[in-house]
């Protein structure tokens, strides 16, 4: 398997069709090959469900086809758990993209957790895509905030606007210290704010100068991430986050951030980590 394939996990429910849809779309436009994959676990075989699985990937198979007839399209069965079977496969993929629930847990649910999982695990980007319908906003959406992992977001997300031809718009969000009304006056405050704005400004026109075939809007705002990218996604078609930020444990595989937007954003969001 080579970088140049999009790989996507398919089980038969609603979201991993949607994520098919998704990718298939994604492949067409960046030019990349399309990789579907089924995991059919030690329960489904032990329940004789061997047929379904061949079944969901060949229903996948047939509705990627549909969509992106142009697109060199593979398809494969992989046993063990789900997880270890989906982040190995993403170790030299472009990107993974998944549904936000699968078969199995609550419905009621708006992220699963195979989902979740994989965001915090799988190399590269990884895309969770929920079922429903998706307005097309020709906005990509991007949180920025000078870390490692938000410069392989930005990555990410300037390579979907210049495929899609979509506007990006670049979020900076400023979060007032827990202790900070205690601790200083509002002018130190408001101070701050601005110079963290400034440097964030700057680090956008670095973006604008490597391509300036990209459309970029930024915005520097005094509100909690997930608040500002929730607001931000209400006219985006992709909201494009850092697995982590500059906060939190330096080993945790999920920040707060990323993790928030997961549960709270309702357009597909790619998660991103440095390779």
């Amino acid at each position: 398997m080579m970088a140049g394939q999009i790989v996507v996990g398919v089980d038969g429910s609603a979201p991993a069709t949607a994520a098919v849809e998704w990718a298939a779309a994604d492949a067409g436009r960046r030019r990349l090959g399309l990789r579907l994959v089924h995991v059919c676990e030690q329960w489904a075989r032990d329940r004789g469900e061997p047929e379904y699985c061949a079944g969901a990937l060949e229903a996948a198979a047939d509705r990627a086809r549909a969509l992106a007839p142009g697109v060199e399209l593979s398809t494969e069965m992989l046993t063990g758990r789900v997880v270890n079977a989906l982040v190995a496969a993403s170790a030299a993929a472009d990107s993974l993209v998944v549904g936000s629930r699968g078969r199995g847990g609550f419905t009621e649910m708006v992220l699963g957790s195979t989902a979740l999982a994989l965001a915090g695990h799988a190399a590269g980007p990884v895309v969770i895509v929920r079922e429903g319908p998706t307005p097309r906003h020709g906005e990509i959406v991007v949180g920025e905030d000078g870390s490692e992992h938000s410069k392989a977001a930005m990555e990410y997300a300037m390579e979907q606007a210049r495929a899609r031809d979509a506007r990006l718009r670049v979020v900076y969000a400023w979060q007032l210290p827990v202790l900070a009304p205690y601790a200083a006056a509002y002018s130190v405050l408001d101070d701050s704010f601005q110079q963290a704005a400034r440097a964030a400004a700057q680090r956008v026109l670095a973006w604008r100068e490597k391509d300036p075939a990209v459309s970029i809007v930024d915005d520097q705002v005094c509100e909690h991430p997930v608040a500002a990218l929730m607001k931000a996604s209400a006219t985006a078609d992709l909201v494009v986050v850092g697995s982590r930020g500059l906060g939190g444990f330096a080993s945790a595989v999920l920040g707060s951030i990323s993790h928030g937007v997961l549960h709270h954003v309702t357009c597909p969001v790619a998660v991103v980590r440095p390779r």
